[in-house]
């Protein structure tokens, strides 16, 4: 699966489940082709909606849905439903208690040549703060597959974001560990820690086996789960290593980085270095040029760490 994106091997799955599963509903809106869901939409019709490009009413369609026992996954580019949208996830999905999946795909820097209306940079601080609602962002396919099959009876709405593009594989088997809320911790190390989100996920990984090259003993930990994070998994790795970088396909406010400041700060303050996007509308570029150009990649990541270590 190592050369499919996220969102061909989440409509693969979520295909097969909803062969076996007549509540499964997709929802989408004119983006079959953006998420990958032509293939269900012709073999499932009465289990497809075509909501044409309207977001707010996807929104609103599929919380009905969801209060009427289907087990709804709205689908759609991420930089649309997590702005368009927003009142409509307060208010329908998340105060009401509606349990739909949000599955926003082509998140972060996925569109990057389109520019600022397609980024999606500031989704998780916008959907971390709605009170009951999840946020996950997966950092391969194989994770992809997992959280798929989870989702279908997990008992909370859920903010999902992915990519658009195949992505190196984080995890080698297929059984990738994914527990919603847990994070994996991906290499052990007393020297400094580094906690990835989603696409980051691999460069974080990357650096940390190159650090460890150089007698630097990197933890390395997977927050695919941003809400509920895993304050326990965080607050071990404050104490026991003294050091956190966090890195994430995010702007530097409100995201993973501030989540894990919030913990760090009330209960074991440690030095902490946030990288991510800046607080401004970033350059045109494909999605390796704005990581290279933006310091996500391994080489940045590991510069970081040296200057925290002097």
């Amino acid at each position: 699966m190592a050369d499919k994106s996220c969102r061909h091997v989440f409509s693969e799955t979520l295909l097969e489940l909803a062969g076996k599963d007549r509540d499964i509903i997709a929802v989408t809106t004119d983006a079959r082709g953006s998420v990958t869901l032509t293939g269900f939409a012709e073999k499932l019709p009465d289990q497809f909606v075509e909501v044409g490009i309207a977001e707010q009413n996807a929104i609103g369609i599929s919380a009905g849905l969801a209060a009427c026992g289907k087990k709804v996954f709205v689908c759609g580019p991420a930089c649309f439903y997590s702005a368009r949208d927003v009142e409509q996830i307060k208010l329908d999905v998340a105060y009401s208690g509606n349990n739909i999946r949000i599955i926003g795909v082509s998140g972060g820097v996925s569109y990057g040549a389109l520019g600022g209306s397609h980024h999606s940079l500031n989704d998780i601080a916008v959907m971390r703060t709605f009170p009951g609602l999840t946020v996950i962002l997966p950092c391969d396919n194989r994770q992809v597959r997992i959280m798929t099959e989870k989702l279908v009876d997990y008992d909370y709405p859920v903010f999902v974001r992915m990519g658009r593009a195949p992505v190196p594989p984080v995890y080698p088997g297929e059984d990738a560990p994914f527990e919603i809320g847990k994070g994996n911790m991906l290499m052990e190390g007393t020297d400094i820690t580094l906690i990835g989100t989603g696409e980051t996920v691999f460069h974080v990984l990357e650096a940390g086996k190159a650090l460890r090259e150089n007698g630097i003993g990197a933890r390395v930990i997977d927050m695919h789960t941003v809400k509920p994070i895993d304050s326990d998994l965080i607050l071990q790795a404050a104490r026991e290593t003294g050091r956190i970088i966090t890195v994430e396909e995010h702007s530097v406010l409100g995201g993973l980085g501030s989540s894990v400041a919030e913990i760090v700060s009330q209960h074991h303050p440690v030095p902490i270095k946030i990288i991510g996007f800046p607080d401004e509308f970033v350059v045109h570029g494909s999605s390796p040029e704005l990581f290279h150009h933006y310091g996500l990649k391994k080489e940045n990541i590991i510069k970081t760490v040296k200057e925290m270590f002097k």
